[in-house]
């Protein structure tokens, strides 16, 4: 019976994984510029992708009993490098002076950049 739940909570955290890696596709393609696109990346790529492997971990836990610590590094090591290189991303196109959207119409980095050198 515990099993059953298990799996059935791992499968649904699989569609739900693929469903919102699916959505951030789908915002790369849509957005404007580079900033907007980085967000999608970032923010959606990275819960699909945990997501994804969360489930595949639980599947293992309620079909062998085997907790395979692979799967959770490999959430950690998402968790970490998904948003620093969306961030670093973003960094290096605004020192590159990359141009922004006609739509953004306030640039706070300018402000807090303005002594200081990059």
């Amino acid at each position: 019976m515990i099993t059953t739940i298990i799996i059935s909570i791992s499968l649904i955290l699989v569609i739900l994984g693929s469903l919102i890696s699916a959505i951030a596709s789908l915002g790369l393609i849509r957005l404007r510029d580079v900033y907007e696109r980085s967000h999608a990346a970032g923010k959606a790529a990275t819960l699909g992708a945990m997501l994804l492997i969360t489930g595949v971990f639980l599947f293992f836990i309620g079909r062998d009993g085997y907790v395979n610590m692979q799967l959770i590094i490999g959430i950690i090591f998402i968790l970490i490098t998904g948003p620093l290189s969306s961030h670093l991303i973003v960094k290096s196109a605004y020192n590159l002076k990359s141009p922004a959207s006609k739509h953004t119409k306030y640039d706070g980095v300018k402000e807090d950049l303005k002594d200081k050198k990059v």
